[in-house]
């Protein structure tokens, strides 16, 4: 499947959840199996090769696209989630909002110092939670691979 068909697979709701905001719904490409599956094996193109040893996936549509990937490259999946998500102790940071400050938590096992770790959400907009959840790999001891997006 071509990366036409798979954009073809996700649709703009324009206005939602304010007016002026073009949400991406992905999921008619989630209901596609072929779509789906196209999607995981171009991000696992792009992660081969990085020297990656593990994955962080952002809370909560990167669960999707991080498990995925995580399971095509062999490597094992940690989880990034929002504040008061984790039942263990955790490391956390701050990152600015429009409207105020939110914080990204992890596990504070879930790095492994000198380690390299691909962190995956299924969007991009303005980068502040993949920039918080760099922090917190850098504030762990561990690198930065590479950052990859669905959208």
């Amino acid at each position: 499947m071509t990366l036409e068909e798979i954009r073809s697979l996700i649709r703009d709701v324009p206005d939602f959840p304010k007016p002026g905001i073009v949400f991406k719904d992905i999921t008619p490409l989630l209901a596609s199996p072929s779509g789906f599956g196209a999607a995981i094996e171009h991000l696992a193109s792009r992660a081969r090769g990085l020297r990656a040893d593990g994955v962080l996936a952002i809370d909560s549509r990167g669960f999707l696209f991080g498990g995925a990937l995580a399971h095509e490259v062999g490597l094992p999946l940690q989880l990034v989630r929002k504040k008061g998500k984790l039942p263990r102790a955790v490391v956390s940071v701050p990152y600015e909002l429009e409207y105020g400050v939110d914080h990204v938590e992890m596990h504070t096992d879930a790095i492994e110092s000198k380690r390299r770790y691909l962190i995956v959400d299924d969007v991009i907009a303005t980068g502040g939670t993949a920039a918080a959840t760099a922090r917190l790999v850098r504030q762990q001891g561990g690198e930065v691979a590479a950052c990859l997006f669905c959208i």
